[in-house]
C-alpha cells in the first residue's frame, strides 16, 4: 500500500505541479496514469489484506479411554 500512495502523490505532483512542456511526452497524462495505478494498488492492497483477516482456525480435542485429553490446533486443512 506504500507504493501505492507513492505512485498516487507522484501522479498529482506531475498532473498538477509540474509547469514544464515536452514535445515527447505529454507530463499531465502519465500524472493521471501513475495516479490510476496508485488507486489500483492501494484497492489491491485492501483486499489482500482482507483476505488475510477472514481465515477461520479449529481446534481438535481428543479424549481417549483413560480421559486424558490432547489439544490440536488445525488450520482448515
Amino acid at each position: 500500500m506504500g507504493f501505492g500512495i507513492f505512485l498516487l502523490a507522484a501522479g498529482a505532483i506531475l498532473t498538477w505541479a509540474v509547469g514544464d512542456q515536452t514535445s515527447v511526452i505529454d507530463l499531465p497524462t502519465v500524472g493521471y496514469i501513475l495516479m490510476a495505478a496508485g488507486v489500483l494498488s492501494i484497492l489491491l492492497g485492501l483486499v489482500m489484506n482482507t483476505q488475510r483477516n477472514n481465515t477461520t482456525h479449529r481446534e481438535i480435542i481428543e479424549r481417549d479411554s483413560r480421559g486424558e485429553t490432547r489439544y490440536r490446533d488445525r488450520d482448515g486443512y
